[in-house]
């Protein structure tokens, strides 16, 4: 079968592409244009990067191309970004991006290279049931799981989905490139988001939208004006560093109105949440969900799991209760829902449990 590798540059995907060779596939290897960004720069969007990939492939004998999706990536992913910041949101592009950009604008790709399926280097895991249900699991490496970034997946898409490297530890993925003397073998790994330089989403969203941020009131629960911001964008749930406020005790952003262009401060104690709101759901249940359900819940991608209830909120929404609060649940942030190692499906947090 033909395959199609999606070829970031780094060692995750590298390795990928070259375990899926050994195991007898045709691979074809494409690397995704994404954000115009210079020689040098580094990360997935860099030039470095589609060299990277581009010796890789050639070490592996493998064909190799690189897809522009630069125009679709800033319409779906970049200026999503930044309507959720505006909104007093935080979001997660590299949800999105897996969404509608690797198995969405790739696997459009794929279908025109007749290729079966589309594979990356997440550290996550295919396997079927006794009845031949496919379920996806978390990477073997726990340190380096990446299922909370794919739950938002189709069983479609899923269907279409290969991840080599989901049985895999981290330290066997770098001693297996090395081995197979892949030039990316100790590259090390990019933390930032792809197209936010230095990770300064504030500069980057004056600069994207051609707005500043506007100055508004900081308050404590009861509306009690304690300082000023320099505009939401800066701002995000449980932050507690860079609030520039003389308090006796540790103060935490607790909610962010855009509306009122106001940030709520409070405690540590006002930070945790009883659940929350879910929508723009996607379960990777073999059938519709049947409610109440149990699930364990992440709310952010290196937080531990919770026991959680689900129950509908309405037609396109859940409402997840917690066995425990949680701290720091943050609308625009995705939510991902599981049973014990099996992902079961996802969405996007709304709101906070009341």
């Amino acid at each position: 079968m033909r395959v199609v590798a999606a070829m970031s540059g780094g060692v995750d995907s590298s390795v990928a592409a070259a375990l899926l060779k050994e195991q007898g596939y045709e691979v074809v290897g494409v690397t995704l244009q994404l954000w115009p960004r210079a020689a040098g720069s580094g990360g997935c969007c860099g030039l470095d990067a589609i060299e990277d990939a581009r010796r890789v492939a050639y070490k592996l004998g493998i064909p190799h191309y690189v897809m522009d999706v630069r125009q679709t990536f800033a319409d779906e992913v970049v200026d999503d970004f930044c309507r959720e910041y505006a909104r007093g949101r935080t979001p997660n592009p590299c949800v999105v991006c897996n969404n509608r950009i690797k198995w969405g604008a790739l696997l459009d790709r794929a279908r025109e290279l007749d290729a079966g399926a589309v594979a990356t280097g997440h550290y996550a895991r295919l396997e079927r049931d006794a009845d031949g249900v496919l379920w996806m699991k978390k990477g073997r490496d726990a340190a380096k799981d990446q299922s909370y970034f794919l739950c938002r997946l189709t069983r479609e898409q899923l269907a279409r989905a290969l991840f080599p490297v989901g049985g895999l530890t981290k330290r066997q993925v770098r001693e297996r490139a090395a081995a197979l003397g892949l030039p990316v073998a100790h590259r090390p790994e990019s933390q930032e988001i792809c197209f936010v330089p230095d990770d300064d989403y504030a500069t980057f969203l004056a600069e994207r939208t051609g707005k500043t941020g506007t100055p508004g009131p900081i308050t404590d629960k009861q509306g009690h004006v304690l300082g000023e911001h320099k505009g939401i964008t800066a701002y995000t749930v449980g932050q507690r560093r860079g609030l520039g406020l003389a308090a006796g005790t540790p103060l935490y952003v607790t909610a962010i109105d855009a509306v009122t262009n106001t940030v709520t401060v409070g405690g540590r104690e006002e930070t945790f949440s009883p659940g929350l709101v879910a929508g723009h759901l996607s379960w990777l249940l073999p059938g519709p969900p049947a409610f109440p359900l149990a699930a364990e819940v992440k709310v952010r991608s290196r937080a531990a799991a919770v026991r959680g209830r689900i129950e509908t909120a309405d037609g396109t929404a859940v409402r997840v209760t917690f066995a425990e609060p949680q701290m720091a649940v943050t609308p625009g942030q995705t939510v991902a829902f599981y049973r014990g190692e099996t992902v079961i499906g996802g969405g996007i947090i709304e709101q906070q449990g009341r």
